[in-house]
């Protein structure tokens, strides 16, 4: 069995179920955003800010953010694979990516708590 040090899971079967279920994340949280928009059309930015001060529609945003990530990281691992032969250039690659995910997962975290 070949197995991948920097693959995100275990296996292409992990893989495939977390970019399934981080996928389904995603649309749940787009239909969110889209119906709070569409039925607040003239929402203000205290009314805005409200809705983000609500701990569930915190830790739903952190959710999608980590499944944007999951799904971010496991999609450009299979591009980095698939397209950089030589190994140094997909190391450097693939350590782009993870520091830029990194970062804005850590962006996300400080915007929704203030950390």
């Amino acid at each position: 069995m070949v197995r991948s040090v920097t693959s995100f899971g275990r296996s292409g079967l992990s893989d495939w179920l977390l970019q399934r279920f981080s996928a389904i994340v995603l649309a749940l949280y787009t239909l969110f955003i889209v119906g709070v928009l569409l039925f607040t059309p003239d929402m203000s930015y205290e009314q805005w800010s409200g809705l983000f001060a609500q701990e569930w529609v915190k830790i739903f945003t952190l959710l999608t953010v980590l499944s944007i990530v999951i799904h971010a990281w496991i999609g450009l691992w299979t591009v980095g694979t698939d397209y950089l032969p030589k190994v140094w250039l997909r190391l450097l690659y693939q350590s782009a990516v993870l520091l830029v995910l990194f970062v804005y997962l850590i962006a996300t975290v400080r915007a929704l708590w203030g950390f």
